[in-house]
């Protein structure tokens, strides 16, 4: 097991990537608050302290390559881009087309070629075609632990998911999957 990153080294990136630059005009004021903030047509960027707490029970690591399925406004894109390094690659995955607009243009503000966001397909749950990933964020709650999400991580990878109001943390090694609970959570749903 990979050695969970020190939570200074979180919070430089958090600190490095302020959160302001990936709100909405009217709620950039309230961007040090810790809660979540609405960004439009019905979705939210996540509560600060719930994405610190997100990134570290992920445990991305320089180099890593890293699906980030929700991404919302960009901001936890831009933060795990500033965890793999330009070693990494960061794939954000958003379902509404004019937020992966968005989030793409306020990524274009940071030096991080190694992030990314794309409009969600149709047919698919993710990023198959880009896997196996290391790493999957996923910020947005499923009903289920998604199964073609666990097929798109590599061998030894690690997904953070909030199922059925529970944020689970999944690692995959070989065959096998072993699931940790970290407690309640609440997101918007995932499609």
């Amino acid at each position: 097991m990979t050695p969970e990153p020190e939570p200074d080294t979180v919070k430089r990136v958090m600190e490095a990537v302020p959160r302001r630059e990936f709100l909405p005009e009217d709620v950039k004021d309230l961007a040090a608050v810790d809660s979540a903030l609405p960004i439009g047509f019905g979705q939210t960027n996540s509560q600060p302290r719930t994405v610190a707490r997100m990134l570290r029970l992920l445990e991305a690591q320089p180099g890593d390559t890293v699906l980030d399925l929700g991404a919302g406004s960009g901001w936890t894109t831009a933060l795990l881009g500033h965890l793999v390094g330009p070693a990494g690659r960061v794939i954000g995955i958003e379902l509404v087309p004019e937020l992966a607009q968005r989030a793409s243009a306020a990524l274009g503000r940071f030096q991080l070629p190694q992030a990314e966001v794309h409009e969600a397909g149709q047919d698919s749950l993710g990023a198959p075609e880009r896997a196996p990933f290391n790493r999957i964020l996923v910020s947005a709650e499923a009903e289920d632990l998604p199964r073609e999400l666990i097929a798109q991580l590599a061998d030894g990878g690690v997904m953070v998911i909030p199922v059925r109001g529970e944020m689970l943390r999944v690692q995959k090694q070989h065959h096998d999957v072993s699931i940790t609970h970290h407690g309640p959570y609440s997101f918007v749903p995932l499609r």
